[in-house]
C-alpha cells in the first residue's frame, strides 16, 4: 500500500507547480497574442495538472487486491 503522505506530495507538488505557470502567463500582458514560449509554458502547466489529476484518482480509488 502506498504511503498516504507520499501520495498527497504527488498531488500537491505538481498542482503547485501548474498554478504557478498559469498564473505567471495569465499576468503577462502579451496573453492575448501567444508566442511559442507560451503554448509551451502552457502545454507544461496542462502536464502538471494531468499528473495532479492521475495522482488523485490513484488515491481515491485505493489500493489495488490481487
Amino acid at each position: 500500500m502506498p504511503n498516504r503522505k507520499s501520495t498527497f506530495t504527488a498531488i500537491v507538488v505538481p498542482l503547485i507547480v501548474g498554478v504557478i505557470g498559469l498564473m505567471n502567463l495569465m499576468r503577462q500582458p502579451r496573453f492575448e497574442s501567444f508566442h511559442n514560449v507560451d503554448v509551451l509554458q502552457l502545454l507544461a502547466s496542462g502536464l502538471c495538472f494531468g499528473i495532479a489529476l492521475a495522482a488523485l484518482f490513484a488515491l481515491l480509488r485505493g489500493p489495488r487486491t490481487s
